[in-house]
């Protein structure tokens, strides 16, 4: 699987490509590549509106004069003359845009559409219906464009959480300055219900810090001297002091908002469709209104020129596929800013599409399932051994590794013996490690370790429950170590959730099976497989997709990057403390918790649902009216409402994703 991010190109018609702006980028930008710019500023709405309003007035008061109270001066040229100052407000901006995208080479724009139906209703004296159209469609555009604004909006809010100033320490005297200007090495001060700029390592003895922002878990989050802490978190309780580690272009939140700007970039295969769709589909259109209009001349008696031309132009106003071509992007940056409010955070709306159809998750053990925090139960050595000998050699080979068995081995030991020199150390894959100290070989690891290097031992390593580290020095055994890890809380309803999605749940582990057998237990997973290398689990992935079924694989997307690039959804845990880990998955869970696997599998299922509901409504509604206004049987004002109607109630539809809850 390859994750590639290329960004795919826009529709002709009504394509609005959100993004998320930079946080001192005051105005939000919301533009059609073809030139129909919707870009406005906070507070601006009014003016927004300001032009609608003003043509809705003049009509308004045109219509009553037709109507409901005759004026005697109101008829042949003034007549024409309000009707065509009505329409300027909202028309001439059309116009324009129009002229701009054939200039570029896009003849069949909606610009060009809806000016050629609303001039064409003039020529032919429907003045009230022209204006009325162009109104409605101006009216819809101001719409879409709050809603893709207040869209990108609600997730800038939500995560670009940082203060633009700071308050640095200078010989222990507080200095306020501009975030972007702070470098790396930096003391800040941090007072309780303060946010944190920049990414850093706290100096305190502790703090508590609400994670809300880059978790979307409002429980405080305690840490200790020299943890890490991020930008976006809030300080809770007493003043802190946190050295900067990386600067403010830099830092994990940072990261982030790329992410997530980058993720629209990344289309749904539906997305795609559509845009693909509406390049073809408009200009067909456009053959078969000038069809309307001029073939019945040959086939019907009593031909009015006036009469087709008007069937033509409704037909030509119903077409607009923008209903589609709008509310599905759209829809998909929902979903992508719903699941980033959980705390879930997808690289594209492909992956939406995918994650909804997923039928199996493939599950890591160690820090997925379990919190990957190891400590030593019971050191068991052969007699004759030194214990702190060989206990000191051990944690001097560990500390070459960063998994989190070497890190519980060196909480037990403590400090490194700098003085043993280590030679010749490799690391065996799915075995553990080797190194020569003093002229013998040291092994570390698994017993398939003492195995691989025939070292005898007189125990049963499937009778011990805890996960175990084999040790043999100088082609002897040694002894070895056990080391227990915990059940994450939310673990076992997690798989319960999954179970109710109809997802089955897998457990593979490069851990001893009788570990992974003991937690797959406690959690009701029905299939578990542990003493795997990595080749075992790419195979173990393989046969499940020889079944033609859809895979996700959630690990630490970088040591099982085989796994990860199988599958066809992969998931990361934990990414707020691992760049790699941003890298490599194709969906970060940022606050570790399991139970966040089947959110991100129902806000996807959800996202689809509604784009689909979408493309439906706005396939039959236009359906029935274009067929309609083809027998002269639909008026423009039904062709209004099949294109800015079905276009505002599919936008209404598809925002609606940012206000679900799926816990």
């Amino acid at each position: 699987m390859t994750h590639t991010h290329s960004k795919t190109e826009d529709s002709n018609c009504c394509a609005h490509d959100v993004k998320i702006i930079p946080a001192k980028q005051e105005q939000h930008d919301h533009s059609h590549d073809d030139g129909h710019d919707h870009s406005h500023e906070a507070g601006s709405t009014g003016k927004l509106f300001l032009p609608a309003i003003i043509s809705f007035i003049l009509l308004i008061l045109a219509i009553a004069f037709d109507n409901w109270l005759p004026q005697q001066w109101f008829g042949g040229t003034v007549r024409t003359i309000w009707y065509v100052v009505a329409y300027i407000p909202v028309g001439l901006p059309v116009i324009k845009d129009a002229f701009v995208s054939i200039s570029k080479g896009d003849i069949f724009s909606e610009f060009f559409l809806m000016t050629v139906a609303t001039v064409g209703a003039f020529a032919i004296g429907e003045y009230p219906e022209a204006v009325a159209v162009m109104l409605f469609y101006a009216v819809g555009e101001v719409f879409q464009t709050l809603a893709v604004s207040r869209a990108k909006g609600n997730i800038k809010a939500l995560l670009d959480q940082r203060p633009d100033e700071v308050t640095i320490l200078i010989n222990n005297v507080p200095k306020t300055v501009k975030a972007e200007t702070v470098e790396t090495g930096a003391v800040i001060q941090l007072k309780p219900g303060e946010k944190l700029a920049l990414d850093g390592i706290l100096e305190s003895e502790s703090a508590s810090f609400n994670t809300a922002a880059l978790t979307g878990e409002s429980k405080p989050d305690s840490k200790n001297k020299g943890a890490q802490v991020l930008a976006g978190m809030i300080n809770l309780n007493t003043v802190s002091v946190v050295k900067v580690t990386a600067a403010y272009a830099d830092s994990k939140l940072s990261k982030i908002l790329e992410l997530v700007q980058n993720a629209t970039a990344q289309k749904a295969p539906t997305e795609l469709f559509i845009r693909k769709f509406a390049k073809v589909y408009t200009p067909i259109v456009v053959l078969l209104a000038l069809a309307i209009c001029f073939l019945p001349f040959f086939f019907v008696e009593n031909y009015s020129f006036g009469q087709w031309l008007y069937r033509a132009l409704i037909f030509l106003v119903i077409s607009c596929p923008c209903a589609l071509v709008i509310s599905i992007p759209l829809g998909y940056f929902g979903g992508i800013g719903a699941a980033s409010r959980n705390g879930i955070l997808f690289k594209g709306s492909n992956f939406l599409d995918a994650i909804a159809n997923i039928q199996n998750v493939v599950m890591d053990k160690t820090g997925t399932l379990t919190e990957g925090v190891f400590e030593v139960q019971e050191i068991v050595l052969e007699p004759g051994i030194d214990k702190n000998k060989i206990l000191q050699m051990v944690n001097a080979l560990e500390r070459l590794s960063s998994h989190p068995v070497a890190t519980a081995i060196h909480d037990y030991v403590g400090p490194v013996d700098n003085g043993i020199l280590l030679k010749d150390t490799e690391e065996i894959a799915g075995h553990g490690l080797k190194a020569v100290i003093d002229g013998k070989v040291l092994l570390v690891g698994n017993f398939k370790l003492m195995d691989k290097f025939n070292i005898g031992y007189n125990i049963d390593p499937s009778s011990i429950v805890y996960t175990t580290i084999a040790i043999a020095y100088d082609n002897e055994f040694a002894g070895y170590i056990t080391i227990a890890d915990k059940i994450k809380e939310d673990a076992a309803i997690s798989i319960q959730k999954l179970n109710a999605l109809n997802v089955k749940a897998t457990m593979l582990s490069g851990d001893k099976s009788t570990v992974v057998k003991y937690v797959a237990g406690q959690l009701q997973i029905p299939d578990a497989f542990g003493d795997l290398l990595p080749e075992d689990k790419v195979n173990k992935v393989k046969e499940i997709k020889a079944r033609n079924e859809s895979v996700a694989f959630v690990g630490d997307g970088v040591n099982d990057a085989p796994v990860v690039a199988l599958s066809d959804v992969g998931i990361a845990m934990g990414g707020l403390g691992s760049d790699a880990t941003i890298e490599t998955a194709d969906v970060v869970i940022q606050d570790d918790k399991p139970s966040k696997i089947p959110v991100a599998i129902n806000i996807g299922k959800q996202t689809k649902k509604i784009v689909w509901q979408n493309i439906t409504l706005a396939f039959v509604v236009k359906g029935i009216v274009l067929i309609l206004g083809a027998g002269g049987l639909a008026t423009m004002w039904e062709a209004v409402f099949a294109d800015v109607g079905v276009s505002l109630i599919a936008i209404l539809n598809a925002v609606r994703i940012q206000k679900m809850k799926f816990d």
